[in-house]
């Protein structure tokens, strides 16, 4: 589609159209730059979400929908151009008066006098980097743009770019002045990309005063597209384009270039599509939502889809995402979808998404057939700095996520964040997301045994369309929180039906969406309105038991007291589950215990805060049998430090017969169990708890025993161990047990010595274990070390002191 060119005059009729303004006119037509031949070219992999490869038919209803909607040939771009006389423009320019056009050189440095360096956007931040942008810029408040003719010619501008760009009949644009621009030579800006100043902004409109210059051609990209435009020398030049197009100004070999930008606003009223009955369309979408979809790795029924998810081309904000502001080809695509939706009982609404793509890629100047390209990482330095990043040969497209983030709501209204994972079979597009610029690309050279990929990351808007039967759950897998007050409204509203209903079609993604903590009380709140106890279990088996808190106490209470306690023993089990991962851990949650069961039994639930202090034991036993058995000192003895406060907490919150099970319990444990139960004893005291006495006379039992232990004699180098009975550890182990022998030369291979350096280490015996790589065999020299006395005048020492402080406390 050519750009298109006009011109409009003044109401005093047509200038004389002379062949070279012909031409110059002709020149603007669409064209390629020479980076369109560095765009990534598609080779054998086949482009994603129904686009069609040569001699591919289109099989399911979603690549119809998309070859259908891609088929429609789009009536606007995303640029246009047209060309005024400048005598319809008035400016004048605080502090230099009256500018006359065409715009000379001593005028451009009166304006650049006024004016200050240009800023631009970074995220957040508004920046002057004359590396990024280097021009002079003027404030809307220091021009002022008159002329008897420069209202019409506006007004009739913008009427021709609304056309252009395929904005809807019924939109009314408006141009809010932004910026008055004056690049002199060497001067420029950088490619970027347009932020939307305003809810309303759908584009920029920038006018170029006429002058005389060279270079400073404004070059738009959008879709893989390059056009480039030159200001006229003696005429106004308007050029107009969507907000998300990236572009640049090319550097000003010459002369200066002077501009007005402008933010292009479009007034809200609703379109009235004028559209046939789509019936194509309406089949394509019934038959997507009734047929079930298979996986194209083995054929895997995936069941039927819940939603469809169709990615339009352009770039939109969360602010500009509304259907009255849809750009181009966009525009017509949604009014297509929107009727036919309309006609399948279908609800829709617009939608941002990520998505990213992981290609099998190489860069174009490699030849995949030699193996120094194919084999070997890129080096930096051979690529070049000025190497275009993105400059590659596409492959195969090995995989691709596509993430919903937010979405608008179906009366328009409002909006809301979301997150929503979206798998391929539930999405198409017209245009493959290859087609388009990324904003982020990272390539992964070859490496041993994967890598030569390249991925890349785009932001699209989307359209998604669901059956009004199946909304609730459509809605509610992007947002746990919005159903569940939906299901507390429908119980308030007493459908209890409506609300079971609702609630049982959670349950094929309720598990993934569902353990959000901050939503664990509306679930507790939901569970017990239902009166179903398979459907309340149902929404609270994705909670983890550090979720559970004091607050929850009144609601936990209220939902064991609707099913009883063999629902509830089931719903605490499934939060202990061993297989869940936890992001806090456990020994902080056991902190606040004895508050949450005090608040239990207050509520007249002391079964539940049972069934709580029941499980916590069962994990802090295991806990604590694990490390006792731990041989290596350094690790055990931390380890059952830190399961001390959880123990303490434990017995706090524990009632009289838990407490005597667990106390019973205890006492079985090995000795290495006091490395935990003396810094609780401890924590008991600071804490001023009463109720440790039973531990305490059992601690002073075991470290009697210790210290009536015979104290080891100096000539005695003998080390009791086990071993796992291979033959290995048997010679190891005789070894161990002599009391006279402490180095042992011993030739070994490679797979008995690294078996012997584990055994040592993990069982932390006091031997020095040394290769000597000397023959062959290696030999592996064995060294009893100091350290067997050194361990058991320390555990002597230490169980001395240990049992006085009991003695003291024991009175």
């Amino acid at each position: 589609m050519a750009v298109a060119t006009t011109t409009v005059c003044s109401s005093q009729g047509p200038p004389p159209q002379t062949a070279a303004a012909i031409s110059a006119r002709a020149a603007f037509g669409r064209k390629r730059s020479l980076s369109d031949s560095r765009r990534p070219r598609l080779q054998s992999g086949r482009e994603k979400y129904g686009e069609r490869e040569r001699g591919h038919m289109a099989k399911t209803a979603r690549e119809r929908l998309a070859r259908l909607l891609g088929d429609s040939e789009p009536t606007g771009s995303f640029s246009a151009q047209l060309l005024a006389q400048a005598q319809l423009l008035q400016l004048e320019v605080s502090g230099v008066g009256p500018v006359s056009l065409p715009v000379r050189a001593p005028m451009a440095k009166k304006l650049i006098a006024v004016a200050r360096s240009a800023m631009f956007g970074r995220r957040e931040e508004t920046l002057t980097d004359a590396s990024v942008r280097d021009t002079w810029e003027l404030t809307p408040d220091q021009i002022t743009l008159g002329g008897p003719g420069w209202a019409a010619l506006l007004d009739r501008a913008l009427e021709h770019f609304r056309d252009e760009l395929a904005l809807p009949r019924t939109a009314r644009l408006r141009a809010e002045p932004h910026s008055m621009l004056v690049y002199g030579k060497g001067q420029f800006f950088l490619p970027h990309q347009d932020s939307e100043k305003h809810d309303a902004m759908v584009g920029t409109l920038v006018v170029s005063l006429p002058s005389a210059h060279t270079g400073g051609e404004l070059v738009i990209d959008h879709a893989g597209e390059t056009r480039a435009y030159r200001a006229s020398k003696e005429e106004l030049t308007f050029v107009a384009f969507y907000a998300d197009c990236r572009h640049q100004v090319t550097p000003v070999r010459s002369g200066y270039r002077v501009t007005i930008t402008f933010n292009l606003l479009a007034a809200t009223e609703p379109p009235v599509p004028e559209i046939g009955p789509a019936t194509e369309l309406v089949q394509c979408l019934t038959e997507h939502f009734t047929t079930p979809a298979t996986s194209p790795y083995g054929g895997r029924d995936l069941g039927t889809p819940n939603r469809l998810v169709f990615l339009l081309d352009h770039e939109y904000t969360q602010r500009g995402l509304d259907w009255r502001r849809l750009k181009g080809a966009d525009a017509e695509r949604a009014a297509l979808v929107r009727a036919a939706a309309q006609q399948a009982g279908c609800e829709t609404v617009l939608a941002l998404a990520e998505v990213k793509e992981t290609w099998d890629a190489l860069p174009s100047h490699s030849d995949p057939w030699n193996d120094h390209d194919y084999y070997e990482d890129e080096d930096e330095e051979e690529r070049g700095p000025g190497e275009d990043p993105d400059d590659f040969q596409l492959n195969e497209l090995i995989d691709n996520e596509i993430t919903l983030g937010w979405w608008t709501s179906l009366d328009d209204a409002d909006g809301e964040p979301i997150s929503l994972h979206v798998p391929d079979h539930e999405v198409c597009a017209a245009t493959p997301s290859a087609r388009l610029e990324p904003y982020q690309s990272e390539y992964e050279g070859y490496m041993g045994n994967y890598g030569n990929t390249l991925d890349r990351w785009y932001r699209r808007a989307a359209i998604v369309l669901w059956p009004r039967d199946r909304a609730f759950a459509a809605r509610a897998e992007a947002g746990s929180q919005w159903a569940l007050h939906e299901l507390r409204d429908r119980i308030d509203a007493g459908d209890l039906d409506g609300a079971r209903a609702a609630a049982e079609s959670l349950a094929p993604f309720w598990k993934k969406a569902g353990a959000q903590p901050a939503l664990l009380d509306a679930a507790l709140d939901v569970a017990a309105g239902l009166d179903a106890a398979g459907t309340a279990a149902m929404l609270l088996e994705p909670f983890r038991m550090q979720s559970i808190t004091q607050e929850h106490a009144g609601r936990l209470a209220a939902a064991a007291g609707r099913y009883g306690e063999d629902w509830t023993r089931n719903v605490i089990e499934g939060w202990f589950e061993p297989r869940r991962h936890f992001a806090t851990d456990r020994s902080e949650w056991v902190e606040g215990l004895p508050e949450l069961c005090g608040t239990l039994r207050t509520a007249g639930s002391p079964e539940v805060a049972r069934l709580l202090a029941a499980k916590t034991w069962g994990w802090l036993d295991g806990e604590i049998r694990l490390w006792t058995t731990t041989a290596r000192s350094e690790v055990r003895q931390p380890q059952l430090e830190n399961l001390s406060s959880p123990l303490v907490r434990l017995l706090e919150a524990a009632d009289d017969k838990l407490c005597d099970e667990i106390t019973a319990a205890l006492r079985e444990y090995g000795d290495n169990a006091l490395e935990c139960l003396m810094p609780a004893l401890r924590l008991a005291e600071a804490r001023r708890m009463a109720g440790f006495d039973t531990v305490a006379r059992d601690c002073a039992q075991r470290l009697g025993r210790i210290i009536a232990r015979p104290q080891r004699d100096e000539d005695d180098w003998s080390i009791e161990w086990t071993g796992c009975r291979c033959d290995l550890c048997d010679t190891l182990r005789t070894f161990l047990n002599s009391r006279s022998r402490r180095i042992f030369e011993w030739p070994l291979a490679t797979d008995g010595r690294r078996h012997m350096h584990t055994q040592i280490d993990s069982a932390g015996l006091p031997v020095r274990h040394q290769t000597r790589r000397q023959g062959r065999p290696y030999t592996l020299v064995l060294t009893k070390t100091d350290e067997l006395f050194t361990r058991a005048r320390n555990t002597r020492h230490k169980a001395v002191t240990d049992l006085a402080w009991v003695t003291s406390r024991l009175g």
